[in-house]
């Protein structure tokens, strides 16, 4: 096949791009630029800051020493539009969205009709995440697969791809381990991203300059709505944080409970009471099985970060309207308002939604 691969300069990417090179198939490499120039930016590794240039080029010298053709695909305007300004107007609303599942099928899975717009042909679209499809869903349905090293799965980052997006999709990464891939860069010489870090954040600077609004001081309160300390902007902390929070002599650690934007209040309390056993979503994109009828109740799993592992026994139920319920028995601590809830049936990814309440 001749396949288009997504390619940021890193380790995942390339080696990615190389596999596929290896086993027979024409590759294409395709690199979108999201950097502009105006925000400041920082030094740290991120997807979205001026080490862009740097990671288009390294993507480039990879594809002119294999022979690979490559093209640049300019996404800012559009990222500003869809990522940043959505990430923007959700913290200054009090809640806690997450860049890259809007990214993935708004830009970075976007870049297959981009690039066949240019009048690129090709039969499939691959990326460097850390996941797995199979056709093997009710009525041949695409499935999204958590990755084979469970530590490195990006299936949440994935939940919002539509069926059309699966298809065409090509993960070849998703049943290796981080160590083999790194291995396998060095064994092919590409000792320029062997070892490269991987991006720990989306953005390289001060998060507040994107935010772009001026110091806004308020009220920290406890659980009863007493005074105990002051904050500069409700949008600089999130639900589950205790570190950065400005509080000290409390006598114990404090966590953010919730963040009232309307009244620039921010409420705090022990960590007991940051666990939650419910939460609704809204927006359910059901990925792995059609989706299911209002009413409809059924054993899953959940996950509301990247991080860890799905946890296990949860119960959901089916609202009108996109909505879904999820019953959580062993509890879960820090559930964010915007963060996505992801239910998963083992390794497959059933449905996510964006959290508006938990209790």
């Amino acid at each position: 096949m001749k396949i288009l691969v997504g390619m940021s300069g890193g380790v995942d990417s390339t080696v990615a791009a190389l596999l596929l090179r290896e086993a027979g198939h024409e590759v294409v490499g395709a690199t979108m630029m999201l950097w502009d120039g105006r925000y400041r930016g920082g030094p740290r590794d991120a997807c979205f800051g001026p080490g862009e240039a740097e990671d288009a080029a390294a993507a480039e010298a990879f594809c002119a020493a294999h022979g690979i053709e490559h093209h640049r695909f300019d996404r800012a305007a559009l990222y500003d539009a869809e990522v940043v300004s959505r990430w923007r107007s959700g913290f200054l609303s009090g809640l806690t969205p997450n860049p890259c599942v809007l990214c993935n099928p708004l830009l970075k899975f976007t870049i297959p009709d981009a690039a066949r717009a240019a009048g690129i042909a090709f039969d499939a679209f691959a990326t460097g995440h850390y996941a797995r499809t199979d056709g093997e869903g009710p009525g041949g349905r695409r499935r999204l697969l958590r990755a084979a090293e469970g530590a490195r799965d990006q299936s949440y980052f994935l939940h919002r791809l539509s069926q059309e997006q699966l298809a065409r999709s090509v993960f070849p990464l998703g049943g290796m381990a981080k160590a083999d891939v790194r291995r396998f860069a060095r064994e092919r010489g590409l000792l320029a991203v062997a070892d490269k870090p991987d991006s720990q954040d989306f953005y390289s600077g001060d998060r507040n300059e994107l935010i772009g609004e001026e110091d806004r001081p308020g009220d920290i309160v406890d659980e009863s709505g007493r005074v105990v300390g002051r904050h500069t902007g409700h949008w600089k902390v999130t639900v589950g944080q205790r570190k950065g929070v400005g509080l000290s002599g409390t006598g114990e650690p404090l966590y953010v409970l919730s963040v009232d934007a309307c009244r620039n209040r921010i409420v705090v309390g022990p960590r007991a009471s940051t666990v939650r056993h419910r939460l609704e979503a809204r927006d359910a994109n059901w990925v792995s099985v059609p989706p299911r009828e209002p009413g409809e109740r059924f054993a899953c799993s959940v996950k509301i970060r990247s991080n860890g592992d799905p946890v296990p026994g949860a119960e959901a139920e089916v609202l009108p309207d996109g909505a879904f319920r999820v019953e959580i028995p062993s509890g879960l601590s820090g559930v964010a308002p915007g963060q996505s809830a992801v239910l998963y049936d083992g390794d497959a990814v059933l449905c996510g939604g964006f959290i508006v309440s938990a209790s």
